[in-house]
């Protein structure tokens, strides 16, 4: 079976850029992987992306499996969103896709 890549792509305000990017090296991140649902998590800045209204990131976590992704999504996702919203309120924007490693 193939890894899934669960990826979360955020803008984030400027206002909230530096205490948000030091909150997901520091903790966000490694939460989702103790999850057990993920074997790794990576963040990432898109470039050449339009930073006027916030600077755009990517975070990666991978799945081994569909059943991993699907635990997590059932059992955790709710909660680390409404970790995330409780934290920083309106100041990011996100959307979420899933991908399998060819």
């Amino acid at each position: 079976m193939k890894p899934l890549i669960y990826n979360v792509t955020i803008k984030v305000s400027h206002p909230i850029h530096s205490n948000w990017l030091r909150w997901m090296q520091e903790e966000h991140i490694q939460e989702v992987v103790s999850t057990g649902c993920f074997t790794n998590g990576r963040l990432l800045h898109l470039l050449e992306s339009d930073d006027e209204e916030g600077i755009t990131y990517a975070a990666q976590y991978e799945a081994p499996d569909r059943a991993h992704y699907d635990r997590y999504i059932r059992e955790f996702a709710e909660g680390m969103r409404k970790k995330g919203y409780d934290k920083w309120g309106d100041g990011f924007i996100a959307f979420r896709t899933i991908m399998q490693v060819i």
